[in-house]
């Protein structure tokens, strides 16, 4: 079984508030060497097998179609997990 991770991001222009909250509270907790945060969302897909360049082009597809928002937001990765990797982290 094979894992596909989409990361999608607002726009750099899209006001993110829930980024400048976050941003907001990190020095009131001690952490003063982050600048700026921007939220995004994380898809990640399950497939038969290991993925393959198709898989990737059709998880691109329909990142660019279902689910992200191309006005407001960019699909910034698509990708086969590793097999390191928790695919639901």
């Amino acid at each position: 079984m094979g894992h596909v991770v989409i990361d999608v991001m607002l726009k750099p222009e899209i006001l993110d508030p829930q980024g400048q909250a976050v941003g907001g509270a990190l020095p009131r907790l001690g952490f003063e060497q982050f600048t700026d945060v921007r939220q995004g969302k994380r898809f990640v897909l399950t497939v038969d097998g290991d993925v393959t360049d198709a898989h990737l082009a059709a998880a691109r597809d329909a990142a660019e179609k279902l689910l992200s928002n191309p006005v407001i937001e960019d699909v910034v990765s698509v990708r086969a997990a590793g097999a390191d990797e928790d695919p639901d982290q």
